[in-house]
């Protein structure tokens, strides 16, 4: 296995590892996570398949949950805004694919309490009841993602800058 790839499977499986100790609601790495795996990872099926098995992985701990396909599919989605900041990582770049990864997931998991749970009615007014319950979590998934996003983002170009066995293979040109 490429060093490259050895690391990046092991800060993904690390940081997920986060998921598992005590933590403030909805605080947690796993959207960093899958927004770093898709804009690391040179494989797209490994952009998507680490991070999410990190995710699997987690869940085989903490149990299993009604909303999972739910879940999955926003951390899907989010590894695809990873996808894209592949030639744009920069500061600027990942602090808008962060806080859309936030909001993406926001509205994508209140979407599916709403439409297939039992707290609140299928309306429009139980959909905005369920957004609006879940605003006080948001705060923490924001800051989560910001925070997990900093560390990997930051602490992987370090790693980059000062290893240059990390760094990607660029194709020579013919």
């Amino acid at each position: 296995m490429r060093p490259r790839l050895a690391v990046l499977i092991t800060i993904v499986f690390s940081a997920a590892f986060f998921r598992l100790m005590p933590h403030p609601p909805n605080l947690t790495p796993i959207a960093a996570v899958a927004l770093f795996g898709g804009a690391c990872f040179t494989d797209k099926r490994l952009a998507f398949l680490v991070p999410l098995s990190a995710l699997l992985v987690s869940d085989l701990v903490l149990g299993f949950y009604s909303q999972m396909p739910i879940v999955y599919i926003s951390f899907a989605l989010i590894v695809s805004i990873g996808l894209w900041l592949r030639q744009r990582r920069t500061l600027v770049p990942i602090a808008g694919a962060t806080l859309a990864s936030s909001i993406l997931f926001y509205v994508t998991t209140n979407f599916g309490v709403w439409a297939f749970g039992s707290l609140y009615p299928k309306t429009l007014v139980g959909l905005i009841a369920c957004y609006v319950a879940a605003i006080p979590f948001f705060h923490n998934t924001v800051l989560g993602d910001a925070v997990f996003a900093a560390v990997l983002f930051g602490g992987f170009s370090l790693a980059e800058r000062y290893l240059p066995l990390l760094r990607e293979a660029v194709p020579a040109k013919a």
